[in-house]
């Protein structure tokens, strides 16, 4: 691999030295652990209605559950990967991941009965809260500060390229779905029997890739340096910026790493003074990208879209319509966060979701329907892709100091979790007893009180080197 040769103007600098096909390979490699994520934690709101009519779920109860389990796993999946991906290091943790989301998908597409079918999205949860860990923070740890932000955000492109491979596999099974279609029809339906199946099972492929990939990428240069395995970080972070580079970085994980030396990391250490304030930013990005209520939209499109007047195969067809949007908007992410920096991003998103919001709940008050309502929430989600959907991953990755880095990304995406499954199971009772409408002003409510933490509390950490942003945040 040709990289551009070093000149003596440029020795505080590793840019020049960048080699991009080799940093944008192994990047590309962790992210597919994203693109499982999203493919994953989506398929399930377009197999909705036809699990649903399989397993006889008649109650608002048994509905939220169904469709909320996955994320106690997710919640699992993330305390269990901050001991793990220390112990084991990060290839070995996407490893496990990759296989536990091909086992899982099956197991879930070809279950019999719902207690079968609850415990195998448990344990697909499982792999998303581990993949949802490792993939930022391996990215970010291998990544140059002058690229960490869009590479990061190559994490969350994954991610909802997953999502829209998702909507694409069900609209394609499930196309044949006469609009408007009666609950009897769809329970006798070859979808109701093993369409859904399918749409699961999907995903074992891409875990097979990933699996295969893992294989291939080296460990993490700061795992290995916290290991006193210098050798190896050297010979990773050479291949990635050529030997100048490499000294300086392994200088400065050095320098942080004894700055820290004399205290073994623990989850109490979160708890510190100095980083209880940084773990409740981590844990307060994390909750207001969830309760944003954009995720509404992906898992409960189906009563989302019926309620303003569309049939079921319209449905899916307009779920397709908001996956490009994410994905359009995902890709113009990554070409602003190292520009214009994460702060501005986050302000910007939390503005422009809580408007949409507002509006789509005067909408829905105004028993409007169809096209109105539609545009909305394509804003909605066009605001939260270039905005709260990556930079919450970019920011959870770069704050947290390299000692505890681990455990305080487990913290803040266990919180994340969390708050998603109170998101996901809440959304059918908040719609029984606060109408669609009440359920969007809520939505907004959040998003603009966000803006307002965000404004008060997100340092700017565009540019700096993780260790730079350790210590900016120590002296804040």
């Amino acid at each position: 691999m040709h990289t551009v040769p070093p000149s003596a103007s440029s020795s505080s600098s590793g840019e020049t030295y960048i080699h991009t096909a080799y940093v944008w390979g192994i990047a590309l490699a962790a992210a597919l652990g994203g693109l499982l994520f999203g493919y994953d934690w989506v398929v399930i709101g377009g197999a909705k209605p036809f699990y649903e009519a399989y397993f006889h779920l008649d109650s608002s109860i048994l509905i939220g559950w169904a469709n909320s389990c996955a994320l106690l796993g997710c919640l699992l999946g993330s305390f269990i990967a901050g001991g793990v991906n220390e112990r084991l290091g990060r290839k070995q943790v996407l490893l496990a991941a990759g296989i536990l989301f091909a086992v899982s998908s099956v197991l879930t597409g070809w279950a019999y009965n719902f207690p079968a079918f609850v415990i195998w999205r448990i344990a697909g949860g499982i792999a998303i809260g581990l993949a949802s860990n490792i993939s930022p923070t391996y990215i970010a740890e291998i990544s140059p500060a002058v690229w960490r932000g869009r590479l990061v955000s190559l994490n969350q492109l994954a991610i909802v390229t997953g999502i829209m491979a998702a909507q694409i596999v069900n609209w394609l099974i499930a196309q044949n779905v006469p609009e408007h279609a009666t609950e009897a029809y769809i329970a006798g339906s070859w979808n109701a029997h093993y369409g859904w199946r399918w749409m699961f099972t999907a995903v074992a492929l891409p875990a097979v890739i990933f699996v295969a990939c893992s294989f291939f990428i080296p460990e993490s240069p700061r795992w290995l340096a916290a290991r006193a395995r210098d050798e190896q970080a050297f010979h990773v972070l050479s291949r990635i910026g050529g030997a100048q580079y490499a000294r300086k970085e392994i200088l400065d994980i050095r320098e942080s790493l004894r700055m820290d030396a004399e205290r073994r990391a623990s989850w109490r250490d979160l708890f510190a003074p100095r980083l209880r304030r940084v773990l409740l930013i981590g844990i307060g990005l994390a909750v207001l990208q969830q309760w944003s209520g954009i995720n509404i939209l992906f898992n409960y499109a189906e009563e989302v879209y019926q309620s303003a007047g569309y049939g079921v195969s319209a449905v899916l067809f307009n779920i397709i319509v908001t996956g490009a949007i994410n994905l359009v908007f995902t890709l113009l992410a990554m070409m602003l966060v190292d520009r214009f920096g994460r702060r501005g991003l986050m302000l910007f998103g939390c503005c422009g979701v809580g408007a949409a919001h507002l509006m789509a709940g005067f909408a829905y008050r105004a028993h409007l329907q169809g096209a109105f309502v539609l545009v909305l929430t394509l804003c909605a989600i066009a605001f939260y892709a270039v905005s709260l959907a990556p930079v919450t991953w970019v920011l959870i990755s770069e704050i947290f100091p390299n000692r505890l880095r681990s455990a305080g990304v487990s913290a803040a995406v266990a919180s994340l979790w969390a708050a998603s499954f109170a998101l996901t199971y809440s959304f059918p009772l908040l719609m029984r007893f606060a109408s669609m409408a009440g359920t969007f002003f809520i939505y907004s409510g959040v998003c603009f009180l966000g803006a307002v933490l965000v404004y008060a509390f997100v340092l700017e950490t565009k540019g700096k080197t993780l260790e730079e942003i350790e210590i900016a945040l120590k002296t804040q």
